[in-house]
């Protein structure tokens, strides 16, 4: 019985122990983040031209600019919001495909798709500089200070408005994981929001360590340019207007341009 008690105790030991050991790496969880969801309400809804296949939008003292591709009818547009029509427009040559756009200190940058060029403008669109890059342009924005672009990766680049020489890259992602498709951009007191190609969602992202924070879901607003006009792709297009603290979506040959309010 002695014997047999030893060996209990043995055993109740042993099983304590092996307990008690770490996990391996392997078994441990990898910490996440918690997106939230961003509610939006629509304020407006105004028209937009069906023939415009919208890679960059952006709303600079008081006017809304927008940037167009596809090859041969890729164009830098100033829009009337009442009616969605042109107030002033320039085309780009056939052989480029133009993608997102921003505005800094009054000079307009404009992306393109394959041709490794960036071009640099003036207001009334008077082309003044050019820039060459080692990757394909997706979506444009700024920080107030550096060029912020993607590439349709999972990561964010920084580069010089001079030069358009590259800083750093960020790479973005979300519930712990590796983004992808990061497409038309916007940045908004301090955050990246970012139309994610093939979906319905804008990610807000926190660029300081490409965390996404926040998602929207604009399923519905989607749905509703769809039911307006059958062949609207989608969704690509975020500006802001810092003034009345409204936000500017569309997509890709929507014939609508929602006006909206987004929800902390």
């Amino acid at each position: 019985m002695r014997q047999l008690t030893k060996l209990l105790c043995g055993l109740i030991w042993l099983m304590m122990a092996v307990s008690c050991q770490p996990k391996p790496a392997e078994e441990e969880q990898k910490p996440t983040n918690t997106v939230l969801p961003l509610n939006f309400s629509v304020v407006a809804t105004h028209p937009h031209d069906t023939s415009s296949y919208t890679q960059g939008l952006q709303f600079y003292n008081g006017n809304l600019f927008e940037g167009t591709g596809q090859y041969g009818s890729s164009r830098l547009i100033l829009t009337n919001l009442t009616d969605g029509k042109s107030l002033e427009s320039i085309a780009l040559e056939n052989s480029y495909f133009g993608e997102g756009i921003t505005i800094l200190r009054d000079t307009l940058y404009q992306l393109t798709w394959r041709e490794n060029k960036v071009f640099q403008y003036t207001l009334d669109f008077k082309k003044i500089g050019e820039f060459t890059i080692d990757k394909e342009g997706w979506g444009l924005t700024n920080n107030g200070q550096d060029l912020i672009l993607t590439n349709g990766s999972g990561e964010i680049f920084f580069y010089t408005p001079n030069g358009f020489q590259l800083i750093k890259s960020q790479l973005v992602t979300e519930n712990g994981s590796p983004t992808y498709n990061l497409n038309e951009l916007e940045f908004v007191d301090g955050y990246i929001y970012a139309n994610q190609y093939t979906t319905p969602y804008i990610l807000k992202i926190d660029p300081s360590n490409g965390v996404v924070v926040a998602k929207l879901d604009l399923s519905a607003l989607w749905e509703q340019a769809k039911q307006a006009y059958s062949g609207a792709e989608v969704p690509n297009g975020i500006a802001y207007n810092a003034k009345t603290n409204k936000y500017y979506v569309t997509g890709k040959w929507w014939p609508l341009l929602f006006e909206i309010t987004i929800g902390q």
